[in-house]
């Protein structure tokens, strides 16, 4: 079986147990007045399980693209080809890994906005871009459209700035 699905088959796996945990544990503690609501907390990971399982279906049961080995690191039958690791982008792709990680660690010392802006920046410069007259307005603006949107429309209490300025 190709690469691809094996990861659209453990993406599957995992929308099953988030759908699992979405439709059965979460609204179990729910106060009854709350009950009554036509959009309970578990509504968005509702739908997200169900288009998580439908796209990896999608991906699971696609019938087989040929492409010819010499143009990519594949072999004929998709699957990937150990000897010729180094001409996948590994450096870019462990590199947003770490980027993400230090993303979640940057929250509370910088604040969503600052974290979240700096965060877009440098994965956007990780991806290729190097303009920073459009990397600097386009990653705050993001992070602050988020951060209005998760504050100030949805009313959850999202820390904007750093500790020490709070």
């Amino acid at each position: 079986m190709a690469l691809d699905r094996w990861i659209a088959l453990a993406f599957i796996a995992l929308c099953c147990v988030y759908g699992y945990a979405a439709f059965f544990t979460m609204d179990d503690s729910l106060p009854p007045i709350l009950r009554r609501n036509p959009i309970w907390p578990s509504t968005f990971p509702k739908m997200l399980a169900v288009a998580g399982i439908i796209v990896g279906m999608m991906v699971l049961f696609a019938p087989k693209t040929v492409k010819p080995a010499a143009a990519t690191a594949d072999k004929a039958d998709g699957t990937m080809d150990i000897t010729r690791l180094r001409e996948y982008q590994l450096i870019p792709a462990l590199a947003l890994v770490a980027l993400m990680l230090g993303y979640a660690m940057a929250l509370r010392p910088l604040g969503f906005l600052g974290s979240t802006t700096l965060f877009l920046m440098l994965g956007a410069m990780i991806l290729g871009e190097r303009k920073l007259y459009i990397l600097i307005p386009v990653s705050a603006l993001s992070a602050w459209s988020i951060w209005y949107l998760v504050q100030e429309v949805l009313g959850i209490f999202l820390r904007p700035w750093p500790a020490f300025m709070a």
